[in-house]
C-alpha cells in the first residue's frame, strides 16, 4: 500500500490540460474594446442616426477616433498585455486605411482657376481686416458665408477693385475677376444662403455654388442636431443635380463634413479637392484650434490640383482655397 504523503513533499501539479484550464489571458476586455472600436470605425457609414444623430456626430469626428490608439496601447502596457497591446493595432490599421492618403501632399501644378471659400463670421471683431485680406490673395473666384448686412459695403470697397464682377445675396457673395451671370437664390432655407451664378471664364461657363447649411448643436439631451441642416442638405443636393452646365464648383460652410453620411446628397457626383490634392486634414474651424473640417470645396468635370487653407482672419473660421484644372 502506498504509504500517505507526508508535509514535506510537495503537492501534485495539476495535470496539463487543467492548467491550461485555469490561465486566462490578461486584458481580455481591452482587446474587446479595441476591437469594438475598429468595428465602428470601418463601418462608420453604418452607424444609425435614430438617436441623437450619432452617426453624424461619429463621422464628423472621424479623424480623431485614432486617440484611441495610443490610449488602448498605454492601458495594455500597464496591464501587461500581450493580446491587447496586439489588438490595438487593429484601430490603427483601420485608420491608416481611412486616412492614410490624407497625411500625404497630392499637391500638383497646371492649375488655371483658383477659388477661396471663406465664412467671414457674423461676429468677426475686424470685417476690413478680413477683407483686406481677402483682396490680397491671388484668386479668381471669392466665396463668403455668414457676410452681415451692416459690414457688405466694407467688403465691397475692399474687394471690388480687384474683384469686379460680385453679387451678394442675403448672408452670402460671390466676388469674381471672371464676369457672373444668371445670378440666382438657391432656396435652401426660408432666408437667403446658397447663391448659384455662371462666371464666364476665358476656359468657358463654370457653375458656381456658394452656400451655408443650417448650423448644428451638441445638446446633452437632444444630441446632434442636424435636421435643419439636412434639410437644407436636400434642397441644395437637388439643386446641383439638376445643374445643366457640366462644370460645377462648390463652395461654403456646409456644418458638417465630406464623410458625414447625411450630407452624401450633396456631394454625390462631386470630387473632394481635399482629399484629391490637399495635403493634410484641411482642418478649418475653430481657427483658434481647427478640430473639423466643415469649410470645403468640390467640383464636377474639374480637376483639383491643389488644395489648402490660409491663415487665419478676425473670423472664427479659416478660409480654405483651392487650385483647379478646367
Amino acid at each position: 500500500m502506498p504509504s500517505a504523503p507526508t508535509a514535506l513533499e510537495p503537492a501534485t501539479d495539476p495535470a496539463p490540460e487543467q492548467r491550461g484550464a485555469t490561465i486566462r489571458p490578461r486584458g481580455r476586455v481591452l482587446a474587446a474594446v479595441g476591437l469594438f472600436w475598429a468595428g465602428l470605425m470601418a463601418l462608420h457609414g453604418l452607424i444609425p442616426n435614430g438617436f441623437g444623430n450619432l452617426g453624424s456626430l461619429f463621422q464628423t469626428l472621424l479623424p480623431w477616433t485614432g486617440i484611441a490608439v495610443p490610449v488602448l496601447l498605454g492601458l495594455a502596457a500597464v496591464r501587461r498585455s500581450r493580446l491587447a497591446a496586439v489588438t490595438a493595432l487593429v484601430p490603427a490599421a483601420v485608420w491608416a486605411v481611412l486616412f492614410g492618403g490624407t497625411l500625404t501632399d497630392k499637391s500638383a501644378g497646371g492649375a488655371d482657376l483658383t477659388v477661396v471659400s471663406h465664412n467671414v463670421d457674423e461676429g468677426n471683431p475686424d470685417p476690413a481686416g478680413t477683407a483686406r485680406a481677402l483682396a490680397a490673395l491671388d484668386a479668381h473666384v471669392l466665396a463668403l458665408e455668414e457676410l452681415p448686412t451692416d459690414s457688405v459695403e466694407v467688403y465691397e470697397r475692399a474687394l471690388n477693385g480687384a474683384y469686379p464682377h460680385h453679387a451678394v445675396r442675403g448672408g452670402v457673395g460671390l466676388w469674381s475677376r471672371y464676369p457672373l451671370k444668371d445670378v440666382a437664390t438657391v432656396p435652401i432655407m426660408p432666408w437667403t444662403r446658397a447663391v448659384r451664378a455662371t462666371a464666364d471664364t476665358p476656359r468657358g461657363p463654370v457653375a458656381l455654388y456658394v452656400a451655408h447649411l443650417a448650423s448644428v448643436r451638441v445638446h446633452p439631451a437632444a444630441g446632434f442636431t442636424t435636421e435643419r441642416r439636412n434639410e437644407a442638405a436636400r434642397v441644395l443636393a437637388a439643386a446641383l443635380r439638376s445643374e445643366p452646365l457640366p462644370r460645377i464648383v462648390l463652395m461654403g460652410d456646409f456644418n458638417g463634413t465630406s464623410r458625414d453620411a447625411a450630407l452624401a446628397p450633396v456631394f454625390s457626383g462631386l470630387r473632394s479637392v481635399q482629399r484629391e490634392a490637399g495635403d493634410g486634414f484641411g482642418f478649418t474651424w475653430p481657427a483658434a484650434f481647427p478640430v473639423v473640417r466643415i469649410d470645403d470645396i468640390h467640383v464636377k468635370g474639374i480637376t483639383p490640383r491643389s488644395s489648402r487653407t490660409l491663415p487665419a482672419t478676425g473670423s472664427d473660421h479659416l478660409p480654405v482655397a483651392a487650385s483647379l484644372k478646367l
